[in-house]
């Protein structure tokens, strides 16, 4: 750009453009001058005037009252207010003073809640200086810095007069350098619910202690005789620990008279924690817990908060109520869970608290109702629903708030909390102002309720069913405050159910349309509850071929009864994981049972047995099983003579077992067999196994192959028969020539097993006389056609006996040469014939 603005022609000369940019310059010079003459800009001051709107007048200062002692003080008392200010402006502030301001008597609940919400400072709504002395002076509040005060006066000086709420306000005032006069720079306000005098009526408060917690437990638990269970987290060690949040609802509840709500799940999990118990980690590995000693004491202490005071179960696990109504009615079983989750109550919280508890409520988050909501709190056995003014509101125009006890039909009464009483804990109080204006607060509007009438109610308080620390600490301050009150006495649960009802009260349950959109998004959706419902099918299909059903269906039991906690609202996430969770260790446990799997199987013949192996990793054994295996062409290959056979199938713990099928071929090829198991009912367990058989057919050749073997053995044997039969008889003196079938002694030529003339079994050959004889007189020697003596073919050699054995054929039986025709001629034998008979002791024997 430079080198193409020196070219002469395309752009202005270097001495054109330094006179244009000096002509600009001069002609600015004069609006500068004026510029440079205003009052600085943005400085320090203009900056703190910029965010005045956010920190200014009355606002400048924060001012916390952090104590109002006594919350109720009586006559004679000084009443002593304690806290801080500090500085949220940019400027400091300067001769700043606090003082008491009283304010006017409020005469009705809302004027309280006006008050409470009113922000800033209102000259005529917020009181004038408490007369006297009673101030405390800072010379300068820095910007920033917090300063305490405290402010003493005494009761007398206060003004107070009838009975009633008062409005009781801390002011700051002084002055900044933008604002140089004296103005309030910081207001707070609390309430002072004064009675000097006794009353005739008391109204009789029940508040509730919940003692429930998030789920902690899951459903695996260790293959050991103790079945050690796995915790998700140890979140819970942490909350019974000394200072966490059970701890001290149990350390704090112990010295104050209210109705304990507490959920078994919490119990049970605690005590579980007692013993030896895992906790997963990442990856979903498992480290021993460490807490059984805090475990016990939290026990032991809850064992002695609770001795002489009621204790309301609720169903195990807190289940959410409104969500099954709204989105689990429609699902099979799901309503059977929230039965069984009452029914567990008697087995979890009197063995080991050992108490009896109250199992007749139901509680639906905040209080909210609706019929379904109260069709499915009654159906599980509860006859009292607890509700909150703020769902049943009050239509008649009723100018007091009535008792708690309402009936709305069907047998069933709804006690019904008081909306403000109840929320006035809720929000963030780890701040001691916010602490203390929550007990001044909830005191007041006790106070108040009570001044409405002269009639004796009877008033339920329903906090928040999980507390936090310093929520809990707020609430133990206020019941322990309003018990010494003169306007209100304890009161259990069950006496304030049993309350006489207002004839006056609303009775009419409000429709589902108007249950609030806030709660209605925090619900279980309906594919929780399907999900829980197939887990459930999984576990009825499960547990009927186990020997000990317990050690699988109470841990799955109790863990879908936390599937349907309350405390998954706003949790859908970790629920999903939860269910998820439950039912992949239940598919686990089920995958311990099944068939081996089995290669293809060759059968080489009509019929064969075909094996198929169950194994079984559990620890318990498993019976009830009946083990089908299927011929998809039973025209090729049957299976105990049909297309299928079934046999019973039980195998112990760690063990497997071979089921063994008779099978029959009727053609050649290749045949897929499923094995499949299934319980006793016919629903089908675990996967199948599919494998092939192949058939291969016997060829006709073969046959008559095996056939001739067999005739062959069949026709030795006889002929070993025969020739032990001649043996014998030649033994008892009978001639070998007697034989049926001959004529004049003379040999047909055969011996009728295919030998020759003479081939006895002895080795002998025949003659005319008798076994053990010399030789008798040979009949002539054979001629040739010419009438010349023919010679033996084959002539014995000398000295053969018949006695002597080839030890070749000695197994067989057979003697060398008893194929070798005997001739007349030749010498009998010189021993006798081998006895048929049993051999005497110490005779041997040939075999």
């Amino acid at each position: 750009m430079a080198d193409a603005a020196d070219i002469p022609g395309t752009r202005p000369s270097r001495a054109r453009r330094w006179l244009r940019r000096t002509g600009v310059l001069l002609t600015g010079a004069p609006l500068l001058a004026g510029l440079l003459q205003l009052p600085a800009a943005p400085t320090a001051q203009a900056a703190g005037q910029t965010s005045l709107p956010t920190a200014s007048g009355s606002r400048t200062v924060s001012v916390a009252v952090d104590s109002v002692t006594p919350g109720i003080p009586g006559e004679g008392d000084t009443v002593t207010v304690s806290g801080t200010v500090t500085n949220q402006g940019e400027q400091a502030v300067t001769d700043a003073t606090v003082d008491l301001r009283m304010g006017p008597k409020l005469t009705t609940r809302s004027d309280i809640d006006d008050a409470a919400e009113r922000e800033g400072y209102s000259p005529g709504a917020d009181g004038t200086p408490v007369g006297g002395d009673h101030s405390q002076e800072f010379d300068r509040l820095a910007p920033g810095v917090a300063r305490p005060f405290t402010l003493s006066v005494p009761v007398d000086e206060l003004d107070l007069g009838s009975s009633g709420v008062y409005q009781l306000g801390v002011a700051l005032s002084g002055q900044t350098a933008a604002q140089q006069w004296e103005q309030v720079l910081g207001f707070q306000r609390t309430f002072l619910p004064w009675q000097p005098d006794g009353t005739d009526t008391r109204t009789r408060t029940t508040f509730l202690w919940p003692l429930i917690s998030t789920v902690h437990m899951t459903a695996e638990t260790d293959s050991n005789e103790q079945q050690t269970p796995v915790f998700l987290n140890d979140d819970l060690a942490r909350e019974i620990s000394p200072g966490g949040r059970l701890e001290q609802l149990v350390a704090l509840g112990r010295e104050l008279d209210v109705t304990w709500v507490i959920d078994p799940d919490l119990l049970a999990s605690v005590d579980a924690m007692t013993r030896t118990y895992e906790v997963r980690g990442p990856g979903g590995t498992t480290t021993p817990g460490t807490h059984q000693a805090v475990a016990k004491q939290w026990l032991a202490d809850l064992q002695g908060a609770v001795a002489g005071k009621e204790v309301v179960a609720l169903p195990f696990g807190d289940p959410d109520l409104a969500s099954l109504a709204h989105n689990g009615t429609e699902v099979t079983g799901s309503l059977s869970r929230l039965k069984e989750a009452t029914d567990v109550i008697a087995n979890t919280v009197e063995p080991i608290l050992h108490v009896q508890p109250v199992t007749d409520f139901a509680w639906p988050v905040d209080g909210a109702v609706d019929p379904s909501i109260v069709k499915v709190a009654t159906s599980a056995g509860a006859d009292t629903v607890i509700a909150r003014s703020d769902s049943l509101e009050e239509t008649g125009g009723l100018p007091y708030t009535p008792s708690a006890a309402r009936p709305i039909g069907g047998g069933t009464t709804a006690v019904v909390a008081d909306a403000r009483l109840s929320t006035a804990f809720e929000g963030d109080l780890t701040t001691a102002s916010a602490d203390s204006l929550a007990v001044q607060t909830f005191l007041s509007q006790s106070l108040m309720l009570n001044l409405q009438s002269d009639q004796q109610r009877s008033i339920l308080v329903a906090p928040d069913r999980m507390p936090t620390a310093s929520q809990a600490r707020a609430m133990a301050r206020a019941v322990a405050t309003l018990q010494s009150s003169g306007w209100s006495e304890a009161q259990n649960l069950t006496a304030t159910a049993e309350a006489r009802p207002d004839p006056g009260a609303t009775t009419k349950v409000p429709s589902a349309s108007r249950y609030p959109s806030s709660l209605r998004k925090q619900e279980l959706p309906a594919t929780a509850f399907e999900e829980i419902a197939t887990t459930q099918d999984k576990l009825d299909n499960f547990k009927v071929i186990l020997s000990d059903e317990s050690r699988v269906v109470t841990p799955f039991g109790r863990a879908m009864n936390r599937e349907m906690s309350t405390s998954w609202r706003g949790r859908a996430t970790e629920a999903a994981s939860f269910r998820n969770g439950v039912e992949n260790y239940l598919d686990a446990l089920v995958g311990q049972v099944s068939l081996i799997q089995k290669s293809e199987t060759k059968l080489s013949g009509r019929s064969a047995t075909i094996p198929v192996t169950v194994q079984n990793n559990l620890v318990q054994g498993v019976d009830h099983l009946v083990l089908r295996l299927t011929s998809t062409s039973p025209t090729r290959l049957e299976i105990g003579g049909n297309a299928y056979a079934e046999q019973p199938v039980s195998v112990s713990g760690g063990h497997s077992q071979s089921v063994k099928f008779d099978t029959s071929a009727n053609a050649n090829g290749r045949v897929t067999v499923i094995a499949q198991l299934f319980t006793e009912d016919g629903q089908a367990y675990g996967a199948p196994v599919t494998f092939d058989v192949k058939v291969t057919e016997i060829t006709a050749t073969v046959m008559l192959v095996i056939g001739g073997g067999v005739l062959l053995l069949v026709l030795a044997g006889f002929r070993m028969y025969t020739q032990r039969k001649r043996a014998a008889r030649a033994s008892a003196g009978e001639h070998p020539d007697d034989e049926p079938g001959t004529e004049d002694g003379e040999s047909d030529g055969t011996d009728g097993t295919g030998g020759t003339d003479g081939d006895d079994s002895d080795g002998t050959a025949p003659s005319a006389g008798t076994a053990g004889t010399g030789p008798a007189t040979a009949p002539p020697a054979d001629t040739d056609p010419a009438g010349n003596a023919v010679p033996p073919e084959n002539p014995a050699p000398p000295g053969n006996r018949p006695d002597s054995r080839d030890p070749r054929t000695e197994e067989s039986g057979t003697r060398p040469g008893a194929h070798d025709p005997q001739q007349p001629s030749d010498p009998g034998p010189d021993t006798a014939a081998e006895s048929p008979g049993p051999s005497r002791t110490g005779e041997r024997v040939d075999r």
